[in-house]
C-alpha cells in the first residue's frame, strides 16, 4: 500500500513531513525551542550571544555579489607626458566589503603587484593610488586591476590601455635657411615632422606678429606654407604639436630688401692719367 501521510510529534505539537524525490525521504524543517527542560522543571536558555556556545548558534550566509572595480585615471586611450603617472581606481562593495589584501595591479605583462598600493577607506570600499616604481617606456601600455570582498567573491577584472609620450615631435625646416636676405617678398616655408608615439602632428607658421596658422601635414610628414614678407627683417616660427601636447618650434630670420643701392659718387685718381700707368677708382655706393 502507498504511503498517504508522515507525521512527527515534537513536545506535543505535529508537524507533517513532506516527501523528498531526491533523499528519498520525508523531511521538514522545525524551529528548535530556544531553551532546554530538564524533568523537574528547570530551563536553561541559550542563544548567540552566550560566551561559550554563542558563536556555534550563529549562522553566517555568504554574499554571492562580487565587487565592482572603476579605474579613475588613466582614461582608455590617454596620452601621458609623464613617465610615472599616479594610476587611481576604486573597489567597493556593500555587502561582506573589500578584502584590502585582494586588491593588486599588474602593468602590462609584469607581475601583480600588491606592495605600494594607498587604500584610502571611503563608503563601502577603497579609493587607490598607485605610482610605478620604474619609469613607463614611451608608447603604449595596459593596467589591469584585481579585488574580492571578504567573501571571496572576486571582481571581474578592469584594465586600460594608454600611451606614455615624454618625447617631442621631430621638426626640420628645409626653407627658407636662416638670416636669408632676398629681394622677393615671396617666400614659402617647407619642412617635415614626426612623431612615432603621438601622431598626428599639428603645424603652425606664424609670420611675424600675425597669427599662427595651422598648415596642412601630408601622411609622410611633409608640410609648406606660401608667405608674403614684409620689407626688412621678417620672423617666422614654426610649431610642431604631437597629440600628447608636446611640441618643438623653429625660428628663422629673413631679410627682404627690394630697394638697390644708390652709386653717389665716382672719382678717377690721377685724372688725367698718363699712357701706360695705373689710375685708382673710387665709387660711393649707398644702400
Amino acid at each position: 500500500m502507498a504511503v498517504k501521510t508522515v507525521q512527527a510529534v515534537i513536545n506535543g505539537v505535529t508537524t507533517t513531513l513532506t516527501y523528498n524525490s531526491t533523499s528519498k525521504k520525508y523531511e521538514a524543517t522545525i524551529t528548535a525551542p530556544a531553551k532546554a527542560t530538564d524533568e523537574a522543571g528547570n530551563a536553561t536558555t541559550k542563544n548567540d550571544t552566550d560566551v561559550t556556545l554563542g558563536g556555534s548558534l550563529r549562522l553566517r550566509v555568504k554574499e554571492k555579489v562580487a565587487p565592482v572595480i572603476l579605474i579613475t585615471y588613466p582614461t582608455a586611450s590617454a596620452l601621458i607626458v609623464n613617465n610615472k603617472p599616479a594610476i587611481r581606481w576604486k573597489v567597493t562593495d556593500n555587502d561582506s566589503g573589500v578584502n584590502p589584501d585582494s586588491i593588486k595591479i599588474t602593468i602590462d605583462t609584469g607581475a601583480a603587484v600588491t606592495a605600494g598600493i594607498v587604500k584610502t577607506p571611503i563608503t563601502g570600499g577603497y579609493d587607490c593610488t598607485y605610482t610605478p616604481t620604474a619609469a613607463l617606456a614611451d608608447g603604449g601600455h595596459t593596467i589591469k586591476v584585481d579585488a574580492a570582498d571578504n567573501d571571496g567573491n572576486a571582481a571581474t577584472q578592469k584594465s586600460v590601455t594608454f600611451k606614455i609620450d615624454t618625447v617631442p615631435p621631430t621638426l626640420n625646416v628645409t626653407a627658407p635657411v636662416n638670416g636669408l636676405i632676398t629681394n622677393k617678398a615671396a617666400c614659402t616655408v617647407t619642412g617635415t615632422t614626426n612623431d612615432i608615439t603621438s601622431s598626428p602632428v599639428t603645424v603652425t607658421v606664424k609670420l611675424n606678429s600675425g597669427t599662427a596658422e595651422v598648415v596642412p601635414v601630408g601622411a609622410d610628414g611633409s608640410f609648406s606654407k606660401a608667405l608674403t614678407l614684409a620689407a626688412g627683417s621678417n620672423t617666422i616660427t614654426v610649431v610642431a604639436t604631437d597629440s600628447a601636447g608636446k611640441s618643438t618650434t623653429v625660428v628663422r630670420t629673413v631679410t627682404l630688401d627690394t630697394v638697390a643701392p644708390t652709386i653717389r659718387a665716382v672719382t678717377l685718381t690721377p685724372n688725367p692719367v698718363d699712357a701706360g700707368k695705373t689710375y685708382v677708382i673710387s665709387v660711393e655706393v649707398t644702400d
